[in-house]
C-alpha cells in the first residue's frame, strides 16, 4: 500500500504538469497564429483546475498505473477554432505540433535536472529515492505523452499534422475519421488489453519511446559527467 501511494505521489504531479503544459501550448500557439479563443476563455492559465478532466487526468491514469498498464491520460481539450487561424491549414499543424513539442522540451528540462542532481542521487540502488524516481518518471511521461499524441489517427495531434500534409483532394476523406475519433481511441485501448499477444503497444509506441528515453537519459548522464 505504501509503495502504491508513493508511486501515485510521483506519477500524478508529473502527469498533471505534462498534460497542462501540453494543452496550454496548443492554446498559446493558436492565439499567436490568430485564434484568441483559448485566451478569451482563460485557458492559457497554468492553473491545473482549469484543465483537469477528473476521468482522463486522474481516474484513468491512476487505474492504469495500479493495473500495470501504459500510463497516459488527457485533459479538457483547449478550444481551437481552425477557421480563425491566419492560415487554417498550416496553422492547425503548428497548433497540433505545439503540444507534443512542449512535452519533448519538458522531457529535456527533466533530463537536465536529472543530470545536475545525479551525482547526489543513488540511481543504481535497487530502490532509487523519491527524487530519482520523480525525475525519471517526469521524463518518461512527457516522452510517452508526446509520442502517443503524434499517432496519425483522430483525436490525436498527429492527425491534424497529417491533414496539413495530405493533398487537398484527399484531406476531406481523411477528416471524416474525426467523427469516429473516440471510437478509434477506445478500440485501440481495447485491442491492447484484450489481445496482449499482438504486441500492439510494444511494437508501435514503445520502440520510439525507448529510443527517445535513451537519448534523454544519455543527456542526463553527459551532464552528470
Amino acid at each position: 500500500m505504501t509503495e502504491t501511494l508513493t508511486l501515485a505521489a510521483i506519477l500524478i504531479p508529473c502527469l498533471i504538469i505534462a498534460i497542462v503544459f501540453h494543452e496550454v501550448a496548443h492554446g498559446f500557439v493558436a492565439w499567436k497564429l490568430g485564434d484568441p479563443t483559448a485566451k478569451q476563455l482563460n485557458r492559457l492559465s497554468l492553473n491545473p483546475i482549469r484543465h483537469i478532466d477528473p476521468v482522463g487526468t486522474l481516474l484513468v491514469p491512476g487505474a492504469l498505473a495500479l493495473a500495470g498498464g501504459p500510463i497516459f491520460g488527457w485533459a479538457k481539450p483547449v478550444p481551437v477554432m481552425q477557421n480563425r487561424l491566419d492560415n487554417p491549414r498550416y496553422g492547425m499543424m503548428a497548433v497540433a505540433a505545439a503540444g507534443p513539442g512542449t512535452n519533448f522540451i519538458l522531457a529535456a528540462l527533466g533530463a537536465i535536472a536529472f543530470g545536475i542532481a545525479m551525482p547526489y542521487l543513488d540511481v543504481t540502488a535497487a530502490e532509487p529515492g523519491f527524487v530519482a524516481q520523480g525525475l525519471f518518471y517526469f521524463i518518461l511521461i512527457n516522452v510517452f505523452l508526446g509520442i502517443f499524441n503524434l499517432l496519425p489517427l483522430p483525436p490525436f495531434d498527429g492527425s491534424h499534422i497529417v491533414e496539413g500534409l495530405l493533398p487537398r483532394s484527399v484531406v476531406h476523406h481523411y477528416a471524416q475519421l474525426r467523427r469516429y475519433g473516440m471510437l478509434l481511441f477506445l478500440g485501440l485501448i481495447a485491442l491492447m488489453w484484450i489481445f496482449p499477444e499482438l504486441g500492439i503497444f510494444e511494437n508501435t509506441i514503445m520502440p520510439p519511446v525507448n529510443w527517445a528515453m535513451d537519448k534523454y537519459l544519455g543527456l542526463a548522464a553527459a551532464i552528470a559527467g
